[in-house]
């Protein structure tokens, strides 16, 4: 390799990239890695180190593991020097212990199995922990289907699974169906994301008994269309996580009743958009019917927003009447907005409790109280009253690392000429938000735009 490097050391950077790059990623860091200052610079590069593949392969589309001498240079030498610089290693099965261990790899997202011999006979026994994040090209159907039989296909493989969450970085599409006849008496947490009310209840329904965490993700929280036993009680369910950004008109004929059967529960998180009939969701309806019921749970963080349609009532309930209703509560601090919007016939009452961790916070008004939400990525604001200019600057301070925010009101500031008539030579400060990349405007006045 000597007289070798020599020569390539005449050649330009330009030159000798390309020369790299018509080999394999794991030949040129084999091969160059480590020979000298100039060539371990130009392979570090990104290109040659983000994606790795450290398996041997033959021009008829087969492989096999590296030959002992390059895996063990791989091992010893060459993947630690690399390692924060790897985001995904594509390994064969047979060396995969021997790579993963060698050193950490505390950027890597993705790992590619290769296996020449049936998988099940090496990690069946092994692994009891899985993350999974899925992204298909196909259509909506489609892509549910697959992401069903991979679900399946892993509870089947891995038969000694504890832990696993399912999840998908496809965000406008990250739905699937369970199948029906799939189960697990292994899985104690999950972690997963669902179309339907429905296939939640299948996840409870004995099928997976030995559940002690579940985390869910719900599009639609309707009806089953099939008769589900939802009546058994779940003893072993310790920590239970609802999350659904839709609204759904089936809080009392659903949700509480699943949640009645969870009677041992210990920790709950609610993330709800209900509409209502009579009244709003406020402390009074969660300790009457979940506080109430659930003599173990120690800790319940909730983000509830209730509509209710304005049927000229006598008394409508006002925030102070709501931030009552939580007097005893043991959360050491709830939030509540109460609004009514005449032109829309509807009331809105909005409670969490706070530090806030969602990633979206919707239908801000000019009741909102400020705070900081360090969480919070998207934003919607919505009223029927005018947002002055004092309102967008307390929403760039709440919401610091807000990247999109949806605006709806169509009334025309009511401040912005008083404020500039006093000196024509003002300007009213620039509202700053520093990591904003979406803004859309839905049924604006123009004042907004400006």
């Amino acid at each position: 390799m000597q007289g070798s490097s020599v020569e390539l050391n005449d050649l330009s950077d330009e030159i000798l990239l390309l020369i790299f790059k018509k080999l394999s990623k794991a030949e040129v860091l084999y091969l160059f890695l480590g020979v000298n200052q100039r060539f371990t610079r130009l392979v570090n590069d990104s290109i040659f180190t983000n994606r790795l593949t450290l398996t041997k392969g033959f021009a008829d589309g087969t492989f096999d593991r590296l030959d002992s001498q390059k895996l063990e240079r791989f091992c010893l030498q060459l993947l630690s020097s690399i390692r924060h610089k790897i985001e995904w290693l594509s390994v064969e099965a047979s060396s995969m212990e021997d790579i993963l261990l060698c050193t950490s790899y505390p950027n890597l997202y993705g790992l590619g199995l290769h296996d020449k011999t049936p998988l099940t006979r090496l990690l069946q026994d092994k692994i009891t922990s899985i993350v999974i994040d899925t992204i298909l090209s196909e259509d909506t159907f489609t892509k549910g289907a697959k992401r069903a039989d991979v679900f399946a296909y892993i509870l089947i493989l891995f038969s000694k699974l504890e832990s696993l969450h399912y999840g998908s970085s496809d965000w406008d599409q990250p739905l699937f169906q369970i199948p029906p006849t799939i189960s697990s008496s292994t899985l104690l947490e999950l972690h997963v994301i669902l179309e339907t009310f429905t296939d939640r209840l299948y996840l409870l329904d004995g099928r997976f008994n030995s559940l002690q965490k579940l985390f869910v993700d719900v599009c639609r929280i309707v009806s089953p269309r099939i008769i589900i036993d939802n009546q058994k009680q779940i003893p072993g369910l310790k920590h239970f996580s609802l999350y659904s950004e839709r609204d759904t008109d089936k809080y009392n004929e659903l949700i509480v009743p699943l949640i009645y059967r969870m009677t041992n529960l210990e920790e709950l998180n609610l993330h709800l958009v209900v509409y209502c009939e009579k009244r709003f969701i406020d402390g009074y309806d969660l300790k009457r019917n979940i506080i109430s019921r659930l003599l173990q749970l120690n800790k319940f963080v909730f983000n509830i927003r209730s509509c209710l349609p304005l049927n000229d009532q006598a008394y409508l309930s006002s925030n102070e009447d709501c931030q009552r209703s939580f007097n005893g509560f043991k959360n050491n601090k709830i939030i509540s907005c109460v609004d009514y919007f005449p032109d829309r016939k509807e009331g809105q009452c909005h409670i969490y409790s706070y530090p806030y961790p969602a990633k979206y916070y919707e239908y801000i008004t000019n009741n909102f109280q400020d705070g900081l939400f360090k969480y919070v990525r998207e934003v919607s604001l919505y009223d029927e009253r005018p947002f002055e200019h004092e309102f967008f600057i307390k929403i760039a301070k709440s919401f610091p690392f807000m990247e999109k925010l949806t605006v709806y009101n169509n009334k025309p500031e009511m401040n912005k000429f008083d404020e500039r008539s006093k000196d024509d030579n003002r300007h009213l400060s620039v509202v700053q938000y520093p990591y904003l990349r979406v803004l859309d405007l839905f049924d604006v006045h123009d004042d907004y735009a400006e």
